[in-house]
Parts: structure tokens; sequence; C-alpha cells
């Protein structure tokens, strides 16, 4: 699958790389944001996608310069490549301040080790040439340290694992309740509960949001979309609400 160019208005451009997943790895998607001279990629993932990752952004940057990475959180299919990244390049990589002391288990050189900072518990706004992107609180969603990233640019939410779906080869949700069996077992188990969904949802509804794109399957584009993921996301039973009273010990 070639890369996908979401946005691109002559100076801002947002590209959804091509899959480079294979074997037994989970499919994840990859994001390039470049503004003028500036570039940064979100979840750039771990070591079998690393090479092919690397070169499909030092196409998408051009004469750009990759200056900032993204970590939403600290799966391995997210971060496990960050030592690479950092060092073949002079890009700074963000993470919560929660994994800080964790990411480097993936093997961090000492050398790159002072270009891992972190992301404080209420966000940040991070600039990114012209524009500043918005590191969101989005804690529980799956993980207690997680963040999403809005660019008001593009007017695009990279949503990280919420939204994520198994199966299927579109790159655009067409019919969202026929998509739903893709996203629904996922959610059920890897998201917190509703409490961080529906805060979640009152947060990004301050926002004006034209595509949610996740890290894993196809992405939400339009305000109808957007709002039919917000909708459900807020009803949504999932993690700790469907945990039972007792559980049971293995037979």
């Amino acid at each position: 699958m070639p890369p996908t160019i979401l946005f691109d208005n002559g100076t801002h451009k947002n590209v959804l790389l091509e899959d480079v997943s294979s074997g037994l790895a989970v499919q994840a998607n990859q994001h390039v944001i470049v503004d003028g001279a500036s570039g940064m990629i979100l979840d750039p993932g771990g070591h079998k996608v690393y090479s092919k990752v690397l070169a499909g952004t030092m196409t998408q940057l051009g004469r750009s310069k990759l200056e900032k990475i993204f970590l939403s959180h600290q799966d391995p299919d997210i971060v496990a490549a960050t030592n690479g990244w950092l060092m073949t390049t002079d890009a700074v990589a963000y993470v919560s301040k929660l994994w800080i002391r964790f990411v480097p288990h993936f093997g961090l050189d000492h050398l790159v080790l002072d270009r891992l900072l972190p992301i404080p518990d209420q966000g940040m706004r991070l600039p990114l040439g012209s524009a500043e992107m918005l590191l969101l609180q989005a804690h529980f969603l799956h993980s207690c340290g997680n963040f999403h990233l809005y660019d008001p640019v593009s007017k695009i939410l990279y949503s990280g694992d919420l939204g994520a779906s198994i199966g299927g080869e579109t790159v655009e949700v067409q019919d969202f309740d026929a998509h739903l069996p893709a996203m629904e077992g996922f959610h059920k188990r890897y998201m917190a509960g509703s409490k961080a969904l529906r805060a979640w949802v009152k947060m990004v509804r301050k926002l004006d949001v034209q595509i949610i794109a996740p890290q894993h399957g196809a992405l939400f584009r339009g305000p109808a979309m957007v709002e039919r993921f917000l909708s459900w996301c807020e009803t949504l039973q999932c993690g700790m609400d469907l945990l039972d009273d007792e559980l049971q010990l293995p037979a």
C-alpha cells in the first residue's frame, strides 16, 4: 500500500506511511507530519519495521529535517526502535514522564539518553515549524501514561490505540456499524474503563477534529464519522466496568 496523503496545503503535510508490518507482528500505522523545514514521526514502531519506516519518513521529509519523535505510550510496537531513530537522526523523542526510565530497557545508547524527554501528566504544546502540536491527556486509554496528538493545522487527532481495529484492508471507515466488530472486542479488553473514555470525549469535543487516526487499522474521516466514534466511546462499557467482583482460580 503506497503512502496516503491525509492533508497538504503546500507548507504543511500529514502522511500515513504504507503498512510495513509482517508475520505475527500486529499491524501498525506510522504517521509523518511536516511543517516547512521541520518534521516529526508518530509512534515509529519496532526493530523489524525500522529500516522501512526510516526510508519512508526520509522520502516524505525531502529537504526538511526530522526534529521530533512522538511516543504515545510504552508498547514495543511504538517505542522498541527508539534507539535507532535517535542514533541516526538529531531528533528528540517525547514520551510520558512515567515511561522515561522504562524505554531505555529497549536498549538506549548512553549517547542519546538526554534526547528522550518527558511529557508532563497534563500534556503540553509542542512547536513544529510555524505550527504547534497539542499533546493531549489520554491516560488509561489504554496505558496509565498515555497521550494523543492533535494537529490544529490539518485538524487531525492521532489517537494511538483508541479507535484501533483488527482486520480489514481499508484506510478509512466507510460504514461505522459494519466496522464495529473489528474494534469492539479490542476496546472492551484494552481500555481501562468508561470514566476515562467519557473524560476524553469531553475534552476532544472542544476541538475541531476532521479526522481521527488510530495507530492500528482504519481512520475516521469527516464530522459525521468522528461524531459516531465519539458517541460510541461515550457509552462504551469496558475494562474495569466488566470485571467480575470475584476473580476465578484456574480450573
